[in-house]
């Protein structure tokens, strides 16, 4: 018992840390874009819509547009404006991609998890099947850091939500290689790709980016957002108990089992094995 309680403080302790550790990631001129590829921008014959700049560099071709439409901003091809853009967007994955990890999550599923802020590393893959819930501890301005070894990819109707506040700005996945995120898809945050990505059919990006700096960005009857209405709350709202330990709640598969059944915050000593009821 005296073991299991001092497990809890030292878990304690690192939600606690971990908070706050994430620096923001500037986008610089690419924080105008919500589409911007290396290659080309494909839409597959379908009614995608854009809201922000589209632009591609070095490649220059864009297809699918119309019936895709861009709105609040305008579509830049290899165009001086695409170009500075790239620029722009290499020093932020290089920014997001030298930031200490708080914790590693190689061969765990995003799905299920509650995360506060921080910086989450994978060693290769990320997989989301399900909903990942993003605690943003009443803090508006929270940062989240993905930094993922290989690909992203997402299953079908899977999700990105937050609670205590949050907001998809301030999210960045940044990908050693290409993102596919599945079918009706609702993500959000701006992904940061070094190769390709790719947006399966319904797929919606609400207030972030999909940026890939080398490859290609493909399309199917997508919407992708930047800064737009209900940012703070772009997929899901609501509040969440416990928030110095959500962070941990969610990985269990990670930690012991004593993460399910841990104590409230305020019991943080055990001054004997018999003194272990938590205080209300």
């Amino acid at each position: 018992m005296h073991v299991r309680c001092t497990s809890l403080a030292v878990l304690s302790f690192w939600a606690l840390s971990a908070y706050g550790s994430a620096i923001n990631v500037p986008l610089g001129s690419a924080d105008s874009f919500a589409v911007l590829a290396g290659t080309t921008v494909t839409n597959t014959n379908t009614p995608t819509i854009v809201h922000g700049n589209l632009g591609v560099w070095m490649g220059s071709a864009v297809t699918g547009f119309l019936p895709g439409s861009v709105s609040g901003g305008t579509i830049h091809a290899a165009d001086a404006t695409a170009m500075q853009a790239q620029g722009d967007l290499t020093t932020a994955y290089n920014l997001a991609a030298g930031q200490s990890c708080d914790l590693n999550l190689s061969g765990q599923d995003l799905g299920g998890l509650t995360l506060t802020p921080g910086v989450y590393c994978f060693d290769s893959t990320a997989q989301l099947t399900g909903t990942l819930s993003l605690n943003a501890l009443g803090d508006p301005n929270s940062v989240f850091i993905f930094k993922i070894g290989s690909m992203l990819t997402t299953a079908s109707n899977s999700s990105v939500v937050f609670t205590n506040g949050g907001k998809g700005d301030n999210v960045y996945w940044q990908i050693t290689s290409s993102a596919t995120l599945g079918t009706t898809t609702t993500f959000a945050g701006n992904l940061l790709a070094l190769t390709s990505i790719t947006l399966d059919t319904g797929t919606t990006i609400q207030c972030g980016r999909a940026l890939a700096r080398n490859g290609a960005v493909t399309m199917d009857n997508n919407t992708v957002a930047i800064d737009t209405t209900g940012c703070e709350t772009a997929a899901g709202g609501g509040t969440t108990p416990e928030p110095g330990t959500a962070a941990l709640f969610g990985i269990g598969l990670l930690l012991s089992p004593i993460v399910y059944r841990r104590r409230p915050r305020k019991a943080r000593a055990c001054p004997n094995p018999e003194s272990l009821t938590p205080t209300k």
